[in-house]
C-alpha cells in the first residue's frame, strides 16, 4: 500500500504542477493579450491627438486673415446692398397694386402656369407670345394624341413653372415700360445711317 500512496502522490504531484503550469501559460497569455490592447489603446491616443493637432491647425489658418482683405470685404458689402436694394425694388413692384393700363403679375403669372405660352398673351410681347403659343398648342394636339398623359405629367411639372415665371417677368416689364417688351432674343436695334 506504501507504493500506491507513493504513486499517488506522485500522480498528484505531477497533476498539480501540470495545474500550475497551465495556470502560469493562462496568466502570461493574459499579460501578452492586456499589454497589446494597451498598445493598441495608445496608439489610439496618439492618433486621436495628432488629428485633434491637425483640425486645430486647419481652423487656426482661415481666422489669420491678411490685412489686404478688407477692400474685398467693402467690395463684398457692396455687392450685397445691391442686392439688397434690387430685391427691394422689385418686392415694392410687386406690393403695389396695377394702376390703370398697367398689368397684373399675378394673373400673368397664374395664366402663364396654367396655359403655358398662351399665358404670355396677357402682357407679353407679341411677337414672341404668338409663336410660342401655336408651338404650344400643336405639341400639346401631337403629343397628347401619341404619348399617354401620365407620361407628360413630369414635363409639364417643370414647363408650366418655368412658363408662370416668364409670365411675371412680362408683366413686371410691362408695368416698367409702359407696353409689351420682349423677354427672349433681345438685340440691340440696328443704328440709322446719317444721310
Amino acid at each position: 500500500m506504501a507504493d500506491d500512496d507513493a504513486a499517488v502522490k506522485a500522480k498528484l504531484a505531477a497533476l498539480e504542477s501540470e495545474v500550475k503550469a497551465d495556470a502560469a501559460a493562462a496568466r502570461q497569455r493574459k499579460e501578452v493579450a492586456l499589454a497589446k490592447l494597451r498598445a493598441q489603446q495608445q496608439e489610439q491616443q496618439q492618433l486621436k491627438q495628432r488629428q485633434a493637432e491637425l483640425l486645430t491647425k486647419k481652423k487656426a489658418l482661415p481666422a489669420a486673415k491678411p490685412k489686404d482683405d478688407d477692400e474685398d470685404d467693402m467690395s463684398n458689402l457692396g455687392g450685397a446692398l445691391e442686392l439688397a436694394t434690387r430685391a427691394n425694388k422689385v418686392r415694392g413692384e410687386l406690393a403695389k397694386k396695377p394702376q390703370k393700363g398697367e398689368k397684373s403679375w399675378i394673373k400673368s403669372g397664374i395664366a402663364s402656369t396654367a396655359l403655358g405660352p398662351i399665358g404670355w398673351l396677357y402682357a407679353g410681347s407679341l411677337r414672341e407670345a404668338v409663336p410660342a403659343s401655336a408651338v404650344w398648342l400643336a405639341l400639346a394636339l401631337t403629343l397628347g394624341k401619341i404619348l399617354p398623359s401620365i407620361l407628360l405629367m413630369p414635363v409639364l411639372f417643370v414647363v408650366l413653372p418655368l412658363s408662370g415665371i416668364a409670365g411675371v417677368v412680362y408683366a413686371l416689364q410691362y408695368n416698367r415700360k409702359g407696353g409689351r417688351q420682349r423677354l427672349f432674343d433681345k438685340k440691340d436695334e440696328p443704328k440709322q445711317l446719317k444721310g
